[in-house]
């Protein structure tokens, strides 16, 4: 639980960073940021891995750019979703998927599923983890 809930503060930075650099992504309350983050934190975790298991051949023909499209609608789903958070067309919503995943995977990279952040050093007698709590 303490991972998911540190990878939804990390979907939060990398949206609030998309609605900041994506033009027609647009926070307009913190309320609406926050509930857009819980929303999409929520279909990333429970929707987007049925769909990606349902649509396996045509992420196999695209070579993964319909990964992207599925991203990119969800994060518009989220916007007519939730009062307060817009995405203002498919452009927008394809470039704040990639934005968004691009900056969740860089953060990602150091966090556990049990929500610690974690260090992996490589050395001649083999791999260790480092966690840092």
């Amino acid at each position: 639980m303490r991972g998911f809930l540190i990878r939804c503060v990390i979907t939060g930075l990398a949206v609030l960073l998309a609605s900041q650099v994506i033009p027609g992504i647009e926070i307009r309350s913190f309320g609406s940021g926050v509930a857009a983050v819980v929303i999409l934190s929520l279909l990333n975790a429970i929707i987007r891995p049925v769909l990606y298991l349902l649509s396996v051949p045509f992420i196999l023909v695209t070579l993964g750019f319909f990964m992207v499209l599925i991203n990119a609608f969800l994060l518009y789903l989220v916007g007519a979703l939730v009062k307060g958070f817009i995405v203002s067309g498919f452009w927008p919503a394809v470039g704040g998927a990639i934005f968004i995943s691009v900056i969740s995977a860089i953060l990602n990279i150091w966090i556990s599923d049990q929500g610690r952040i974690e260090t992996v050093t490589y050395s001649q007698s083999g791999r260790k983890i480092r966690h840092i709590n």
